[in-house]
């Protein structure tokens, strides 16, 4: 099975629907004795401690969630307080919690059923304190563990088809999809998961980065056969997902010579047993790429949306300018995120929703998305509880900043069953839906396209909590009865799939105060 057999994207999509159907028959439960582990440990390689004394951030967190790209025209190169920062706002533990039964911790990136599947890795070269190498980042102890030492950043670049932005990084950043730890509770589903769980993960990365001036880019496009022995992954049970590349650094790497030997590194047993999905894997297996000229193929020109003719009322949104929205600073408002658990049923300025549209779609530099600032997914809503906003459902125009509505009424009934009958996308404001239409990405992008269009969901799903939590607000990912969500958008979202939820409103309590 090639990248380009698309049936097995639309195989995999369409044996991994909600519906009632689906749940009630589905016999599955949640051993508990059984949860795997929250971290990957290695248990036989020292750790490198990372500083935790960060310099407070100025950029605001609507600012960096905005923040387009960063053009690399001068040396920037991260030292290891650097680093250290990019990776706990990223997916480092910023809250711990003791119970009777053990300890709970809350990370940076909110992370579908908070089983943190997505690890992540370091690919450098030499920086003015930590020596080249590859390393895994582990969050427990807020560690470093060298798993290779020297430069082995020429070999990324090799495996992205000379992608120019990995070319001058000076660090390479991997996410890697840790299939189990997701799928004790979701089973197959769990590859939809991961561009969701990365995704999130790179909105504060991404974030964090522009607070520290650092250029980055996102590269879904590379040789998996050449990454995964890199990192030496068991790829039955952990696979690289995407590359972001640092930093800038004016002189390329050298060309690495030896060969990539395999390691033998123990780590602890994430369970007593692993179930497996075998839809996971064949589904990663078709979307990889197995040549440098294969990537190159791949990446770029973008499919455009070409969206029906409008016939609903228009209502332009009204995002605050850059004087009137809050300014607290990018790692402060994710210090205080979390997915909210309840919603109040009350009312959220339109101009906050404007806002928060308005700078979570700005876009973000990939090898996928050609120009910068072009998306796959769009966005549809469901407006229960906004001033200034009739109740119904609405479709975003993005490039317009526009609103379109596309039948007036109190749908929140409806939003709750979409959401798996659950209350949190009734009781919200708003329930913000993304959906894309398959078919042209499949077509440009074959079987990766569907990695694609998952993780700029979550991407932009991240844009959207930093968003909603900067102007006192709460947000929560959510899944949904996929068939369902289509019709009840249709005729306009008819022949598209839906990708990912987000609801938005105000939680119980005002957990943190507002910017003037």
């Amino acid at each position: 099975m090639t990248n380009r057999d698309i049936q097995a994207a639309w195989n995999y999509h369409e044996g991994t629907k909600h519906s009632l159907l689906s749940l009630r028959s589905g016999g599955h439960y949640l051993d508990w004795s059984n949860h795997p582990l929250a971290f990957k440990i290695y248990s036989t390689l020292d750790p490198i401690a990372l500083p935790r004394d960060f310099d407070p951030l100025q950029m605001s967190a609507l600012e960096a969630a905005a923040s387009l790209e960063i053009p690399p025209s001068h040396q920037r190169v991260p030292d290891r307080k650097m680093l250290a920062q990019v990776l706990h706002f990223s997916a480092g533990i910023t809250k711990r919690r003791t119970h009777p039964g053990g300890e709970i911790f809350f990370r940076a990136a909110a992370c579908t059923g908070a089983l943190y599947s997505v690890e992540l890795y370091l690919v450098t070269g030499d920086l003015p304190d930590l020596e080249a190498g590859v390393y895994h980042f582990g969050p427990g102890d807020f560690s470093l563990r060298k798993l290779r030492a020297g430069d082995f950043r020429r070999l990324v670049v090799r495996a992205s088809g000379e992608e120019p932005s990995l070319a001058h990084a000076p660090v390479i950043l991997v996410s890697t999809g840790t299939y189990w730890r997701n799928a004790w509770k979701y089973q197959a589903r769990t590859y939809r998961h991961f561009g969701w769980d990365n995704g999130t993960i790179l909105a504060n990365m991404m974030a964090t980065a522009a607070g520290l001036s650092l250029p980055t880019r996102v590269v879904n496009g590379f040789v998996d056969g050449e990454v995964n022995p890199l990192l030496s992954l068991d790829t039955d049970r952990e696979v690289a997902l995407s590359l972001v590349s640092l930093g800038y650094d004016s002189q390329s790497p050298r060309e690495h010579t030896g060969e990539i030997s395999s390691l033998e590194l123990e780590t602890v047993p994430l369970s007593r047993q692993e179930v497996d999905y075998p839809a996971m894997r064949e589904m990663h297996a078709a979307s990889c790429l197995r040549s440098a000229e294969e990537v190159i193929a791949w990446r770029g020109q973008t499919p455009k949306n070409e969206p029906p003719s409008r016939t609903g009322r228009i209502v332009p949104l009204e995002p605050l300018t850059a004087g009137d929205a809050p300014a607290d600073p990018v790692d402060r408002v994710i210090l205080r995120r979390g997915s909210a658990r309840r919603f109040t049923q009350k009312s959220i300025h339109f101009a906050q929703l404007s806002t928060l549209l308005h700078r979570a779609t700005q876009g973000f530099s990939s090898d996928f998305l050609d120009p910068a600032g072009t998306l796959l997914n769009e966005l549809y809503l469901i407006v229960h509880s906004v001033e200034g906003l009739p109740a119904g459902a609405y479709v975003l125009h993005r490039n317009d900043c526009v609103l379109e509505c596309l039948k007036e009424g109190d749908f929140r009934r409806e939003a709750g069953h979409l959401g798996l009958d659950q209350e949190l996308p009734a009781n919200a404001a708003v329930t913000i839906f993304f959906l894309a239409d398959l078919n042209p990405v499949l077509k440009r992008f074959g079987n990766r396209g569907y990695r694609a269009v998952q993780l700029e969901a979550g991407i932009l799903g991240g844009k959207l909590y930093l968003a909603s939590y900067a102007q006192g607000l709460g947000a929560t990912g959510l899944t949904f009865y996929d068939d369902e969500v289509t019709e009840f958008f249709s005729p306009h979202a008819k022949g598209k799939s839906a990708i990912f939820l987000v609801a938005v409103g105000k939680p119980p309590k005002q957990a943190f105060p507002q910017s003037p």
